[in-house]
């Protein structure tokens, strides 16, 4: 673990753990510390590689932590040992495990949690949308003639793609876009001829989105059906392209009560730190 900015005030009463990584949970991070931070320690928790994940917790107020917790058990000594009394999940709607570890843990440790449910988002005029349940139904939808296919999906289960045609038949090129270069390559063939990747962190402008899909003559968009404004312009230059989407569903949401605006969320925080201040003031 980490800490990218921001040091521990034990003059706070009540501790915000917020699971990020979003630029919705960056955004609550700033809009928390403005509305309470004399009285709310404000804790932002990053997954992922430091590399990668430190640039994008600059900036981000309050204390910045980066770095797995080591599962429900880990998550909950850590809620135990900071003291927190709500967390709130701003993870990826497809960062499964880690929410799945926040709803134990918070159980466990008796921590009142609330998602932030990005909504997904929705079909316009001339979308070409097909969702799909799991990486191997995607890569089996491609269709079956040669094609350029803008991946957007990680590096994780790739493999499906590599199986996608059967010897003697054309192939698919792939554009593969990432944040982070896994070891040991790609598992689509060799790279310069079979696929290329781009390195870079999000989000992209419209006109990033626009020039890629021109630049690489891309006739297919893999996406997961993440919803947002934030990685919302792929999609709308695939619209403007006329270029067909094939999406990976979300996973099944963890039970437990959520919000789909930022607002919401603020207003359901608002409500709890009232109460503890309200509560505070009667018992001088």
């Amino acid at each position: 673990m980490i800490a990218v900015s921001g040091r521990e005030n034990t003059a706070m009463t009540q501790t915000l753990l917020i699971l990020g990584g979003t630029t919705e949970a960056g955004e609550l991070a700033r809009l928390v510390t403005s509305a309470h931070g004399e009285v709310l320690r404000v804790i932002t928790s990053l997954a992922g590689r430091v590399e990668t994940t430190g640039v994008r917790g600059i900036g981000i107020p309050g204390e910045v932590r980066i770095g797995g917790f080591g599962g429900p058990q880990g998550l909950g000594d850590y809620l135990q040992q900071q003291e927190v009394d709500w967390l709130i999940d701003a993870t990826h709607p497809f960062a499964a495990t880690i929410s799945r570890n926040a709803r134990l843990a918070c159980k466990t440790q008796n921590v009142e949690r609330i998602v932030l449910d990005r909504l997904p988002w929705r079909k316009q005029p001339g979308d070409q949308w097909v969702e799909l349940p799991d990486m191997t139904a995607v890569a089996e939808s491609l269709p079956w003639v040669e094609r350029r296919v803008f991946l957007t999906l990680g590096a994780g289960g790739l493999e499906a793609f590599a199986r996608q045609r059967p010897p003697g038949q054309p192939k698919s090129w792939f554009l593969v876009r990432l944040v982070s270069r896994p070891e040991g390559g790609l598992p689509l063939g060799t790279e310069g001829k079979d696929y290329e990747v781009v390195m870079k962190c999000g989000p992209f402008s419209l006109d990033e989105e626009r020039a890629l899909i021109k630049r690489y003559r891309i006739n297919v968009l893999v996406a997961k059906m993440s919803g947002g404004t934030a990685t919302e312009a792929k999609i709308i230059a695939a619209r403007e392209a006329r270029i067909p989407v094939l999406f990976l569903s979300r996973p099944a949401p963890e039970p437990g009560p959520r919000l789909e605006r930022i607002e919401d969320i603020l207003a359901w925080l608002y409500m709890r730190v009232k109460q503890l201040d309200e509560t505070a003031a009667g018992r001088r």
